[in-house]
């Protein structure tokens, strides 16, 4: 039997009463919530408004939260999504697709604490909840149930929400969601940390902001409060600039949390773009839409230096420098300019993109023109060689050192004067070095050149101080190191340097010849030492003896000088006599007999000698016989009258033959006879 059709109908109805309550239970997990949308209803949404809060068909304001939850089906359906949660070292980004429309201008939407954690919907958009980028970030470790619709949440990882843009929903239908699509870059949905860079060194954020009310007109970084402090500052006779440094070096970022409460940023009267204020080390949360962050060196300015330092924000220039100063303008810390004050050793978190600080060495400064460049600095790695021409056209390479000497107080006029160290170095310094060795080297010989360096050197000396002192710097020093010289000159040089050691040999040589010499005489000196002893005493004897013979001489002479007296007297008295004896014997005999008694005498006494034919004119003939008989009786006696040898005749020597050889003559002399 066929069922009755009521039996039927109340079937139906019944499974698909329970098929409406199965359909209409949501299991909803423990980190999701449900969005309701209602797909039938009398009441149309706003035109710019994606979420029904009155009834209206669509995405229901109301989430269903974890358990089981019940929505009528099929005039509604859930669609399940996760918790927003932010990862440990990211941030999460909201962004608001329902409220109010932002004002012309803005960048981001206007927060308040009324608005709370973005988990309200009803009381954000209650609390005045604007569309578009919010200000405040989720921090690390955020897990809240927040809207899909309503807010899409931006991490490094995930998009979290639906986004109603028909660009994006058209990229999602094809792929996932990332924050490339967004134009952000993965990394900058990081926690932005502040920390030591390479080679430890200390860091600081020069912060950019994207929203904010414009800078007022000739400002190119926004100071909360602007420079009024400074102004106030300066107008007190006892605050010095360095005062004004601190002031000015510190930091207001406290007012804003160091831009984490960029709501607190704009209400302190922040401004869009550069911040004169930097990040200090830390870990920040920043809002990538709204905050930029370029991390770079802190100024360290070491011992031995100042830094002086131009500014390009502040207070109108007031130069206070004086008339005679005609470089620039310096100018008390707080205005634009030069500071007269420069930054002594310390560290210094100065904004670089606000002022430029140029660090000096105040130390004594070693520049090298040389292939090799100080270890201390790099000011001299775009020095060389001094490339010159002598007189000649001999070509030099000279290598150079300079020191020199920039006083702390008086960097800054340096400074404004050249611009930076660099330009001292490679504009003032090399012409001033270079021009003076070419002019001067061009107008010398290569030899005086070479050997008047020292002269050269010292001329060098006093031109470079004199340019340098133009510039408010002090030179210590200028040394040539090397003078690398051209072949030919060298090989000139060198033979030339040859020969004269050969020179200098020769003359050693010499000397040790002349030294040997010496050695030799010294040694024979010394081998004949006992000689020339013994002769000295020979000497003295000598010396000694002849003394004596003189004085015995002198005595003999006084003697016969003397005798010679007394003989002649004697003789003058016996020739007196004789000549009486004389005159009796002529007066007795007459003068012819008186000579012949007298020659005869003589003879006999052997002081005349008898020639052996001797004639006396005037005698007569018995004269002449007279002596004729007496020289042949002495010829008989054996007595020769010339000689006054006595021989002895033949017949004598005839008997004595016996005893001794015939011919024998004696000889007897004067002493003997």
């Amino acid at each position: 039997m066929p069922f009755p059709i009521y039996v039927i109908i109340s079937a139906t109805v019944s499974v698909f009463i329970l098929l409406t309550i199965l359909k209409s239970m949501y299991s909803i997990g423990p980190t999701e919530v449900g969005l309701v949308i209602k797909r039938l209803s009398f009441k149309n949404l706003k035109e710019d408004d994606p979420i029904a809060f009155k009834g209206e068909a669509g995405y229901q304001a109301k989430l269903l939260m974890p358990g089981l939850q019940f929505k009528l089906w099929p005039i509604n359906t859930v669609q399940k999504y996760p918790w927003v949660q932010v990862p440990a070292g990211e941030i999460g980004v909201v962004i608001s697709q329902v409220g109010k429309s932002l004002p012309v201008g803005a960048k981001s939407a206007t927060y308040n604490k009324a608005m709370g954690t973005f988990t309200d919907f009803g009381l954000f958009l209650k609390n005045g909840g604007e569309k578009g980028v919010q200000r405040p970030v989720l921090l690390p470790g955020t897990l809240a149930p927040m809207h899909p619709v309503g807010f899409l949440v931006i991490t490094k990882r995930r998009i979290f929400g639906i986004p109603v843009d028909p660009k994006l929903r058209a990229i999602q239908n094809k792929q996932t969601l990332t924050c490339n699509d967004f134009g952000l870059k993965p990394e900058q949905l990081d926690i932005v940390r502040i920390q030591s860079g390479a080679e430890n060194k200390d860091m600081i954020g020069v912060v950019t902001t994207h929203d904010g009310n414009p800078l007022d007109a000739g400002d190119i970084a926004n100071r909360l409060g602007g420079f009024a402090d400074i102004m106030k500052m300066e107008n007190d006779p006892k605050i010095l600039d360095a005062d004004l440094v601190e002031l000015i070096l510190g930091s207001k970022n406290h007012l804003h949390n160091n831009f984490q409460d960029f709501q607190a940023f704009i209400d302190n009267g922040g401004r869009i773009g550069l911040q004169h204020d930097p990040l200090l080390y830390g870990s920040y949360a920043l809002n990538p839409f709204l905050v930029a962050v370029e991390i770079v060196p802190m100024l360290v300015v070491e011992q031995g230096q100042v830094a002086v330092v131009k500014s390009y924000v502040g207070l109108v220039t007031k130069d206070t420098s004086g008339d005679e100063f005609k470089f620039g303008s310096l100018v008390r810390p707080g205005h634009r300019g030069i500071w007269q004050e420069p930054l002594r050793t310390g560290k210094y978190p100065i904004n670089p993109r606000c002022y430029q600080p140029v660090v000096v060495p105040t130390s004594i400064l070693t520049l090298n023109w040389a292939e090799a460049t100080s270890k201390a600095h790099d000011l001299d790695s775009q020095l060389s060689q001094i490339d010159a021409k002598s007189k000649e056209g001999f070509e030099f390479a000279i290598d150079l050192q300079v020191q020199i000497h920039i006083s702390d107080t008086k960097a800054p006029k340096v400074i404004s004067m050249v611009g930076t160290m660099q330009n001292l170095i490679n504009e003032v310094l090399q012409a001033a070095v270079g021009n003076h060795f070419r002019d001067k080297l061009q107008s010398m010989k290569a030899i005086e050149f070479i050997e008047h360096r020292q002269q050269v050197q010292e001329d060098a000396f006093k031109h470079i101080s004199g340019k340098l002192t133009d510039y408010k710097v002090e030179t210590k020093g200028v040394y040539i190191q090397d003078v690398v010289l051209p072949g030919d000159l060298v090989k000139v040089l060198t033979q030339r340097e040859i020969a004269s050691q050969e020179v200098e040999t020769f003359k050693m040589q010499e000397r040790a010849q002349q030294q040997r010499i010496e050695m030799e005489r010294t040694k024979g000196t010394a081998d004949m030492q006992a000689t020339l002893a013994a002769s000295e005493v020979q000497i003295k004897i000598n010396e000694n003896k002849a003394e004596a013979r003189i004085s015995e001489a002198h005595g003999e002479s006084t003697y016969i000088s003397k005798l010679g007296e007394a003989r002649g007297i004697e003789v003058k008295a016996t020739g007196i006599a004789k000549a009486e004896s004389y005159k009796q014997q002529a007066a007795a005999l007459g003068p012819a007999y008186t000579a012949l008694v007298n020659a005869l005498t003589a003879f006999s006494t052997g002081t005349i000698k008898l020639p052996e034919i001797m004639t006396i004119g005037g005698l007569g003939n018995s004269l002449e016989g007279l002596i004729g008989m007496l020289m042949k009786n002495m010829k008989q006696q054996g007595i020769s009258p010339e000689s006054k040898e006595i021989v002895i005749p033949e017949d004598k020597r005839k008997e004595s033959k016996k005893d001794k050889p015939s011919g024998e003559k004696l000889k007897m002399d004067d002493d003997k006879k």
